[in-house]
């Protein structure tokens, strides 16, 4: 499997959860420059939300 991490060249938001019981950890990069990591659950969801309300397709909205 290729990796699947988001990059500055490739602009993205991947999210792992490996099994019910093991926390979550997800990554973005958006084209304008933004980054961030999470680990756990509930900051899981809000990295998820937050780049989905503000970046990536977002841009494209405005």
């Amino acid at each position: 499997m290729a990796d699947l991490t988001p990059t500055p060249d490739r602009p993205g938001l991947h999210v792992s959860k490996p099994s019910p019981s093991a926390p979550a950890t997800a990554s973005a990069v958006c084209h304008c420059g933004a980054s961030a990591t999470a680990k756990g659950d509930a900051q899981v969801k809000a990295l998820v939300d937050g780049y989905t309300a503000n970046h990536g397709p977002a841009h494209g909205r405005r």
